[in-house]
Parts: C-alpha cells; structure tokens; sequence
C-alpha cells in the first residue's frame, strides 16, 4: 500500500500512513475530470439573469394610433420589442445550468485528482487541527510550517465542522475548509494545496475508497 507522511502542526513528520492505492495511485481520466469540474461549476452558477418579453412590461395596452390614415407604420402597442421601454426577445429567464453526471464518472475525477496532488507532493495530512479559540493567526502559522502557504491557495478538510477552525481561516485569502464528506473534484482543483487531517484521510476511505 501507499504510504503518506504525517506532520504535526510544526511541520516536523511524526509518521506515515497506508492509504489505499486504488484512491491514491489512480489513473489520470481526463474526460471524466472536465465533465465532472463543468458540471460542479456550472451548478454554481445563479441563473438569475432575467428579461421582460412584450407581456411582462407594464403599459401598451391601448394601440399608439389607428390602424390606417396616418402614413404611419402599423402599430399595436408600445411594448412591443421594437419599441424603446418594450420587452426583450428572446433574452434571459432564471434557470439551472448544472447537469447531473455518473456517480462513477465522479468518482473516477476524485481518485484522478487525489493522485494527482500526492504525486506533485501538494498533499499533506497533520496529525490534527483542532483549536481551542479561533486564531487566524495560528492557522496562518501552521500552513506556514507545512509550506502550504502561497498564492495557489490551501483547501483544508476536516472529519467533522470544526467552528474555531473555520472561524479562524476565514480571512485567510484562498484558504477553504472543507468536510471529508463534502470533498470534490472541482474544490480539489481550485487550490494548490490539499491539507487533511488524519480522522479526515481515514473518513475519506471510507466514503470514497469503495
């Protein structure tokens, strides 16, 4: 099995940790990666652009002139899209942009992008993260031991909420923290390092490492 190095908040390795290969020493599927990243990032989006057609704007309901004798164009209302304050053709109206893809595509662009981070060395597990009082200062300084700090950004996962912790990495520029259970694909890939505490690596398993 493959082994990982396991550091304490120091930064200073206190021991190893099997981990699964399957997980861990997966193939690159970089089909199943864009569909899996496209469709979590496209759930994302708001899909709150909206337009008024020609029924939804208030006014324009008597016709501006008669039909004939004018030498005018014929006219039915003044909200009509060619009209300046009319409806809109054919714009936007709120929707959902995010389309489902195979439980096993997603699994596949998980193990893809684990392998990935432990084979560029951006994946680190620490004994664990657990803070008496949220102190963004001292989470500042444990990235800083474990030479995860940098403009790529961290994504920290924990085995359950932690409050202090996330209290304390907050106003941190590109650091998130996240749940074993919520790991994903698309996080994975929006930050550079990858820091796991050991209870989050053994839940990991367990969801993911079937």
């Amino acid at each position: 099995m493959t082994k990982l190095a396991l550091y304490n908040r120091h930064g200073e390795q206190v021991g190893e940790m099997e981990v699964r290969e399957e997980l861990f020493e997966a193939p690159m599927k970089k089909g199943a990666l864009y569909h899996t990243a496209v469709s979590q990032a496209a759930r994302r989006r708001q899909g709150t652009a909206a337009t008024r057609d020609r029924g939804e704007v208030r006014g324009g309901g008597s016709k501006p002139w008669a039909q004939k004798g004018t030498g005018r164009a014929r006219h039915g209302s003044t909200r009509s899209p060619i009209w300046t304050g009319g409806g809109v053709v054919f714009g936007p109206h709120p929707r959902e942009y995010g389309y489902a893809v195979p439980k096993k595509m997603r699994r596949a662009a998980l193990r893809s992008v684990l392998s990935a981070k432990l084979k560029d060395g951006k994946l680190l597990v620490v004994e664990e993260l657990r803070f008496e009082e949220p102190k963004t200062k001292t989470i500042a300084a444990v990235l800083g031991n474990l030479k995860a700090a940098g403009g790529g950004g961290a994504l920290i996962v924990t085995a359950e909420p932690d409050h202090n912790l996330i209290k304390s990495a907050r106003n941190l520029p590109r650091v998130k923290i996240l749940e074993a259970r919520q790991l994903n694909a698309f996080d994975l890939l929006s930050y550079d390092y990858l820091v796991m505490t050991r209870e989050a690596l053994e839940k990991v398993q367990e969801v993911f490492g079937q």
